[in-house]
């Protein structure tokens, strides 16, 4: 077989106005005056299109009569090669033509499109390969057209980005008389004697006959025997479907990283043809692992995983463009972070992020790219989409579970609504109405997906929708998106809502607070207090009415203040949330993803990280917090008076997978510089496991003469092990008199 032909690299590009669409696709059309465009890329990050929404018309040429070389790849008859154009992804639809000839269109971003071109490369020496690139900026909210996720329709994105181009690889491939069309493969049941790993092709042949199908499953790095299973197949003129299993003996399972370790196998299908001809190939990573989701409560290979997470937006906002140490890199900061669970928030992303997670041992929550509300005409496309996926991801063992629609309400929110507590009333009331009311989009759009989703892979948890509160007639609901200390409420109602309502603890899928990141030159701090507000709302994801009831600018002579004040509020709502779930863990708590990790571009966001990846403080909260053994207490109120008696609880919440039988915990109360009150308890705690330790007994004092009506009383815990060294903080204040903090 011979190799792909890459037609990515320098391009001609103009807009698609009515005189260069007409005649654009013939090779006969003078394109000098054009500008030049990189394939793969987006069209904004060309200064000839940085305004522009398109579409953009693409033209590239390449040499013939054989772009792959005389005589490459040829089968025994010499003449039943076959040629295809592949395009690995189009933002978002595309017209596709080859020496003015039309091949057909595409739509959908994230997956590759293919065209045979076998005649039209034989038939001259020069070619011209041409494409009508759109993109178009949705126009209603609620009823969106495009399926292209966050890339369109985030608060966390550029308001005014636009991700059209052709963002991956351009290539010629070239097939014997067979071609593979579609494949996917899954892993299916396993037990300690042999995997079932199931295999779907769509076979495509010009003539009747019959072929052989061989697939090879080798471990990686030579721990074992490959596994080689032969299959004779008649084939009918046309496209034809073949589904198969094979059985793995002695499986090497994969693991998250809390777990276990990451084997992985590498499958290869080759159609061989006439005379035993290799026609067509195919290969994928493989991880042997079986994943559930039972009541939010998540086990691997049957062992129960409490998922500490983060949701992840695109690695870029120009997606073409980050290098694949970044994509990858963001994996990494995840398990260093302590992290189990990265949510692909809305999006599918490139390929080096899913093979990272397989090889790290980070389990992913793969949303399709489907947020807030969308046209009634976009059922069969959708779901459509959703095959288009799990053909791409199935195979990989870091996909832990499908979403099939990021909170389906079809409102368009502006920040402004939060801005005072009867927006927010108001706004609540809208939400709930478009959760617990029947919908198209929650109702039919994502009962379709998830079906498909269920149909066409079947070995993992498929969800229909995030951020679905607790409706009739089941009362079930889907994960949480607490906004609690920043939409809606304050962040010290979290233990309260959850006592009330512990469904929604289940599973917390969202919740955070912005703050200002390090690189913050976008700001323009010189400028403050009069910052360019409207600009950096409608650009940089701030949300100024969340900063006037948390963190008001007007409380702070100095930007440097105010942006200190932003990152300790962060990292306040960060910790106290995770404290609160991890110790809640599985009664009735299965995990949480925090929103979210790393920025796609500048902004003042909830994001850990900034587009740079600087950590902002809360990052180190998030690590502390999701550390495999904690201790935690009840937090105290934000201050007390004396004579007022405080019954904190204490608890040992521990992912570890081994059991600690001699753990001390110590308890120290300082009020003030003087140390008052010392606890301490011994004891075993078990694997994977919330233990109470025992209730803080605290009558609060009168401060110390030496203060002027105020003091800090604070609670220092320290859990000692083997092999483990643990410690927290709290603190409060202890008003006295008519003195206010």
């Amino acid at each position: 077989m011979a190799s792909d032909v890459d037609l990515s690299g320098t391009w001609r590009a103009a807009p698609a106005d009515e005189v260069n669409r007409r005649d654009y696709h013939d090779p006969a059309f003078d394109d000098a005056g054009w500008a030049l465009a990189t394939v793969p890329g987006h069209w904004r990050s060309n200064p000839a299109f940085a305004d522009t929404d398109g579409p953009v018309l693409h033209r590239t040429t390449f040499a013939g009569p054989d772009p792959f070389g005389p005589g490459a790849g040829e089968t025994p008859d010499g003449d039943d090669r076959r040629s295809w154009l592949v395009l690995d992804g189009v933002f978002y639809t595309s017209d596709v033509w080859l020496d003015g000839t039309y091949l057909g269109d595409t739509e959908g971003y994230f997956f590759p499109h293919g065209f045979e071109v076998t005649e039209a490369l034989a038939a001259g020496r020069e070619h011209t390969l041409a494409l009508e690139v759109a993109c178009p900026r949705p126009v209603d909210l609620t009823a969106k057209r495009n399926l292209t996720g966050v890339f369109q329709h985030w608060g966390l994105l550029d308001h005014d980005w636009n991700p059209g181009g052709i963002w991956r690889p351009v290539r010629l491939e070239q097939s014997g008389p067979v071609r593979i069309r579609h494949a996917r493969v899954r892993c299916g049941d396993i037990n300690d004697e042999r995997a079932i790993v199931t295999l779907r092709v769509v076979l495509d042949t010009v003539e009747a006959r019959s072929i052989d199908l061989l697939t090879t499953i080798s471990p990686r790095g030579g721990a074992g025997e490959p596994v080689e299973v032969r299959r004779s197949q008649p084939l009918a003129a046309g496209e034809n479907r073949v589904e198969w299993t094979v059985a793995v003996p002695d499986p090497q399972l994969w693991w998250p990283h809390a777990l276990g370790d990451q084997p992985l196998y590498d499958v290869h299908v080759s159609v061989l043809a006439d005379q035993g001809a290799l026609s067509d190939e195919r290969r994928w990573p493989l991880g042997l692992r079986t994943v559930e989701l039972r009541d939010w409560i998540a086990s691997v290979n049957g062992e129960r995983l409490f998922l500490k997470g983060a949701n992840q937006g695109p690695t870029r906002m120009a997606l073409a463009e980050a290098e694949p140490a970044e994509i990858a890199g963001d994996i990494a900061i995840a398990r260093d972070a302590g992290l189990d669970l990265v949510r692909v928030h809305g999006h599918i992303s490139r390929p080096e992020l899913y093979d990272a997670a397989d090889e790290a041992g980070m389990l992913l929550w793969q949303d399709l790219p489907l947020q807030w509300g969308y046209s009634r005409t976009v059922r069969q496309e959708a779901r459509r989409q959703a095959r288009e996926a799990v053909d791409l991801l199935a195979h990989h063992p870091s996909v832990f579970v499908w979403c099939g629609h990021n909170e389906p309400m079809a409102i368009d929110v502006e920040p402004s609504a939060y801005a005072d507590r009867r927006g927010r009333r108001r706004l609540a009331l809208r939400m709930a109405a478009a959760q617990a009311l029947p919908s198209w989009n929650r109702s039919l759009l994502d009962r379709a997906i998830k079906t498909v989703l269920e149909r066409d892979d079947g070995t993992r948890p498929v969800v229909a929708h995030s951020g679905v509160l607790p409706h009739l007639p089941q009362l079930d609901g889907t994960d949480s998106h607490l906004s609690l200390g920043w939409y809606l409420g304050e962040e010290r109602d979290l233990p309260v809502v959850l006592a009330r309502w512990p469904r929604l603890a289940r599973f917390v899928g969202e919740f955070g607070a912005a703050a200002v990141p390090d690189h913050d030159d976008f700001v323009e701090p010189h400028r403050w207090p009069d910052l360019d507000w409207v600009g950096l709302t409608q650009n940089h994801a701030l949300e100024k009415p969340m900063f006037d009831r948390h963190v008001p600018p007007e409380a702070f002579e100095r930007y440097e203040d105010w942006k200190d004040a932003t990152r300790d509020y962060q990292t306040r709502v960060v910790r106290y949330h995770i404290e609160t779930l991890r110790r809640l863990k599985y009664q009735p708590t299965g995990g949480f993803t925090q929103f979210c990790l790393a920025d796609s571009s500048p902004a003042i966001s909830a994001a850990l990280l900034d587009h740079e990846r600087a950590p902002k403080p809360a990052f180190d909260a998030l690590r502390d917090a999701c550390r495999p053994v904690i201790v935690v207490a009840d937090r105290p109120p934000e201050h007390v008076h004396p004579g007022d008696h405080l019954a904190l609880d204490v608890h040992v919440v521990s992912d570890a997978r081994i059991a600690f039988d001699d753990m001390v915990l110590h308890a120290h109360l300082s009020y003030g510089t003087e140390r008052r009150h010392a606890w301490s308890w011994s004891g075993a705690v078990e694997a994977d496991s919330c233990v109470r330790v025992g209730t803080l007994e605290i009558d609060v004092p009168e401060p110390p003469d030496s203060t002027d009506g105020a003091a800090a009383l604070v609670i220092d815990l320290h859990l000692v092990a083997a092999g483990l060294d643990v410690t927290n903080h709290y603190g409060t204040w202890v008003i006295s008199g008519t003195h206010h903090h």
